[in-house]
């Protein structure tokens, strides 16, 4: 621990520009002004793999942006651990909401970061996280630590769905074959009560559209004798849920797994305030699913929100029209055992069965992801616990995220291994929002306890 400790401290300097080096290229994966940064992103992560001690490293092409795998074989009968990460970013947009230009890092201190905060787009999604793994490798390279093998394997479509991924897992599975995958696109619950996510929701996402006149119609000839398609539209969202905010969608909740009471009991031992939550997002009251706790809607209960909606006429001034057309996007968070694709299904089937005959419904899916679980009691689970109780002084707390990454039930089911989340991330840490940051402690802090986790899963593996 204390060669660790050491290591850090005498790199730290280093380890945080090399970090502003990678966040000042904006990677957004997007958009396409932006295709020859997400490009040259993918070489200076393969730039940094190899400094870190990576015998081989590879730009491996793909349908869309590059795959950077990397590994670092010390002996082949000793564990191998697949790290996950991705070098592509959200959009920055609103500009103008930010404090400081996205993709210029600064280091602030805030109110929970007093050692500061790196400010810039993807530096806790996924670039700092990520970024962490790398220098964990140089550290263990360096003190001559690494008691086990290690391949990364980062991509760069993570924030526009991970096609190309889903496309090369399936087809790279011998130079992926591993033990244990490690991920850290996660967050814990605060820098004193460190956490490790057990659990992630799946997604489903469509896009509808409701037709009704051939074209836009003045609204005071018409009015009255024709469908609005916006009218219709409302109501027909408005019907998903009923007056318990449970979704209203035939079978949708046949296989949402019910947790006994004593589950629910443990879960309820994570640190939460409700004043403190409703405070933070300036709300007077929580809203969701009957007979669950706030903790438990976002995370252990399937959703159905509508994402945006729109249609008619949005700009200055009035324009008295009927339009002919209306259209909303609607994501549906998913629980273990919900199949995506079953449940686009049967919200297409739903949704197209309670239109009026006075308008066209069409239902587009997007994409999705199957929600996942992963045991408390696996060797990567209680290896990463070890190594979080070392570095903070406090074991960590298991906790469902209400959030989804999609490829982590893509590995299980294509290289049969479990995947460990060890975030290191915050709520407060404004990822996908204006404003987004990493502490630099929580980066520090990382590479720390990364180490850690390898030298007690490899000691738990013989």
């Amino acid at each position: 621990m204390e060669q660790i400790n050491d290591y850090v401290r005498d790199n730290k300097e280093r380890f945080i520009n090399e970090l502003i080096d990678l966040l000042k290229i904006p990677s957004v994966s997007a958009d396409s002004a932006y295709t020859q940064d997400v490009i040259n992103t993918a070489d200076k992560v393969k730039e940094f793999l190899e400094k870190a001690g990576c015998d081989k490293v590879e730009i491996c092409e793909t349908p869309g942006y590059p795959i950077v795998y990397g590994e670092k074989i010390i002996n082949p009968d000793l564990p191998t651990v697949l790290v996950y990460g991705h070098y592509d970013v959200q959009p920055a947009d609103p500009i103008d909401l930010w404090d400081s230009p996205p993709f210029e890092p600064v280091i602030k201190e805030t109110a929970i970061h007093p050692e500061g905060a790196i400010f810039a787009r993807g530096a806790c999604d996924d670039k700092g996280q990520m970024f962490m793994h790398v220098k964990a490798l140089e550290l263990m390279m360096q003190t001559n630590t690494l008691p086990c093998n290690v391949k990364f394997m980062i991509e760069g479509e993570e924030e526009v769905g991970s096609s190309s991924l889903s496309w090369f897992v399936p087809r790279n599975k011998e130079k992926l074959k591993n033990d244990v995958i490690l991920i850290s696109d996660t967050g814990m619950i605060s820098n004193t009560q460190p956490s490790i996510t057990t659990g992630l929701r799946g997604l489903s996402y469509v896009e509808v559209e409701v037709t009704g006149p051939n074209r836009d119609l003045h609204s005071g000839l018409y009015g009255g004798a024709v469908a609005n398609p916006i009218n219709v539209l409302t109501k027909m969202i408005a019907s998903l849920h009923d007056e318990n905010n449970r979704i209203t969608i035939p079978g949708f909740y046949d296989k949402v797994e019910e947790l006994s009471q004593e589950e629910r009991d443990e879960m309820a031992k994570r640190p939460f305030s409700q004043e403190e939550y409703n405070k933070a997002l300036d709300i007077d009251d929580v809203y969701g699913e009957a007979g669950y706790t706030t903790n438990e809607r976002n995370s252990i209960r399937p959703t159905l929100d509508v994402n945006g909606i729109w249609g008619g006429y949005t700009g200055e001034g009035a324009k008295t029209v009927i339009p002919s057309k209306a259209y909303a996007k609607i994501s549906m968070r998913l629980v273990p055992n919900q199949d995506w694709e079953e449940i686009t299904t049967l919200f297409k089937n739903h949704f197209e069965s309670i239109a009026p005959e006075s308008v066209k419904v069409k239902v587009t899916p997007h994409h999705g992801g199957q929600g996942y679980v992963t045991p408390i009691d696996s060797m990567g689970y209680q290896a990463a616990a070890k190594a979080y109780t070392d570095t903070f002084g406090v074991a960590p707390i298991p906790v469902r995220s209400g959030g989804s990454i999609p490829i982590v039930a893509l590995f299980e089911k294509e290289l049969e291994s479990k995947s460990i989340l060890m975030g290191f991330g915050l709520d407060s840490d404004a990822i996908h929002s204006p404003n987004e940051h990493f502490g630099v402690f929580n980066y520090l802090k990382g590479i720390e306890t990364i180490p850690l986790f390898y030298r007690y899963y490899a000691e738990m593996y013989k």
